[in-house]
């Protein structure tokens, strides 16, 4: 019997390894044509501080999230989606004080299924973020920092079944059937509805529960890219649950001056119509008019935004440094935020 030299052995070894790696390379790219599993996600911390109202009171805008003074944490966001040809899920998991608010202490952001239908027709099912309103819970989706009052006395999310329909090209529509707005566990029976007609990057957005939650609320959001460097954001919106709601509008200009800064300016007009009273108090019809100036600088995959803030409310919704009655806040903070 013939012995196999040293130098045999490699050759052989070297092509056995050959041969399994294109069969491996081969049976991987047959396998995801049809499926695809991604992992992305984002960290983010900032430090604030009120510049005039000492920080050893806790008050902040009427606002969620980065309501701490000091250093202070958002939140971590982990997201895994996994594709098919037709079908998909997405697990979309956040933990921190953001997270904890966000998701009502389930440390769920998002958990849906999906499947594409047809081209034009996909069905969703399971807790998806909202689709009212031009801020969204993610910092990495926003432009500035802190939300706005029309994103936080919004939906966070719903627990249900949507369909998106394309109609056209630019021309889309969605209709959901969900649990009332922000609930996981329905104990109660009520429902609500939702829809959106969306054209060309404008969308139409309504809500409804029969008066169990929310109410009712319509809103418009969507924007006008003005030059290749200026784009101007707009959000308005309208709540009524039997005489106590909100409504208000938003403008969101932004600039890119160089290829990683983008100034950006959100000016906000919002009232809480009847005794609402989380504006500060229960005076009917208190209104605020709130200026974020901030600057978005990238580096690789984290962005650092500085912020200014002024918050000017009708009545005496804050203190400030002598712990007196004031109708205004300012505040600075600065946030970084990595993407992965």
């Amino acid at each position: 019997m013939k012995m196999i030299t040293d130098t045999n052995f490699v050759k052989i070894f070297l092509f056995s390894i050959a041969i399994f790696s294109t069969f491996t390379s081969f049976s991987q790219e047959n396998e995801t044509k049809d499926k695809k599993i991604s992992f992305s996600g984002s960290i983010d911390a900032y430090y604030k501080t009120n510049l005039s109202a000492s920080d050893k009171i806790l008050q902040s805008p009427g606002t969620s999230f980065a309501n701490e003074t000091g250093f202070a944490l958002g939140m971590a966001n982990a997201i895994v989606a996994y594709t098919t040809e037709k079908t998909g899920a997405v697990a979309d998991l956040v933990f921190g004080p953001k997270g904890d608010e966000a998701s009502g202490g389930y440390q769920i952001n998002q958990l849906y299924a999906y499947w594409n239908v047809t081209d034009d027709i996909k069905l969703t099912a399971g807790r998806f973020n909202t689709f009212l309103g031009y801020e969204v819970i993610s910092p990495t989706a926003n432009f500035n920092y802190s939300t706005s009052y029309l994103f936080s006395y919004g939906p966070f999310s719903h627990l249900g079944l949507k369909a998106d329909f394309s109609l056209t090209e630019e021309l889309s529509l969605m209709l959901a059937f969900m649990n009332v707005t922000d609930v996981n566990n329905n104990m109660t029976g009520a429902y609500s509805f939702g829809a959106q007609l969306g054209y060309s990057g404008q969308y139409l957005n309504f809500y409804y529960d029969n008066k169990a939650s929310l109410g009712f609320e319509i809103d418009y959001t969507g924007g006008i890219t003005v030059t290749e460097d200026f784009y101007l954001g707009i959000n308005a919106a309208y709540q009524d649950n039997d005489g106590i709601g909100f409504y208000g509008a938003a403008l969101y200009p932004q600039l890119a001056t160089t290829e990683n800064l983008t100034m950006g300016l959100r000016g906000e007009y919002f009232v809480e119509n009847g005794a609402y009273g989380a504006i500060g108090t229960d005076v009917e019809d208190a209104s605020v008019f709130a200026l974020t100036l901030t600057a978005s600088y990238n580096i690789e995959n984290l962005t650092i935004k500085p912020e200014i803030r002024l918050d000017s409310a009708s009545d005496d919704a804050f203190l400030d440094r002598d712990a007196t009655s004031s109708k205004n806040l300012s505040s600075f903070l600065i946030a970084a935020i990595y993407a992965f």
